[in-house]
């Protein structure tokens, strides 16, 4: 059974969005792939246009291509946009947990960033090239200093694709 990690608000929802799929086997997670929208460029290759997730090596802007099953085969051009990933850890306190993602997203809105929200404790933030969001890491880093949460950056690895 493929689990599938889905986009309920991506950044860049049109109604000419095409949907595919990254499978994130070779990220370490069998059984699962990432529903990712595109936008057709027009020469066979389509530009990113959800902040992912999970996969690694793709960003916001980026174009790829696909292979005969709709499933992201490659990267033929790296924007010059890059994934903040944060996964906030559970909390029995609800009023906490709430308490924390609203700092969150207040300093993604102050620091005038895109994000996407997989469930209450996921966030995926678009950070351009030459952006400060110095106000964003100042509220990841205490999170993580206190154990409540874990970041990364979506190109810690490069996108791979298993075919």
């Amino acid at each position: 059974m493929t689990v599938f990690i889905v986009h309920d608000e991506p950044v860049g929802r049109d109604q000419h969005n095409y949907i595919a799929h990254a499978d994130l086997a070779p990220f370490g997670l069998d059984g699962q792939k990432e529903q990712l929208w595109l936008k057709a460029v027009g020469d066979g290759t389509y530009s990113v246009a959800c902040i992912p997730f999970q996969t690694y090596g793709l960003a916001l802007g980026d174009r790829v291509r696909l292979s005969e099953n709709d499933e992201v085969s490659g990267v033929v051009k790296l924007s010059s946009h890059r994934v903040l990933r944060m996964l906030l850890m559970p909390d029995p306190d609800p009023g906490r947990l709430v308490a924390t993602t609203d700092r969150i997203r207040a300093a993604i809105n102050v620091s005038g960033l895109l994000s996407e929200w997989s469930g209450d404790r996921h966030v995926a933030v678009d950070i351009p090239a030459d952006t400060n969001a110095s106000c964003l890491f100042e509220v990841m880093e205490r999170e993580v200093a206190a154990g409540r949460a874990f970041w990364e950056w979506a190109d810690a690895m490069p996108f791979s694709a298993r075919l």
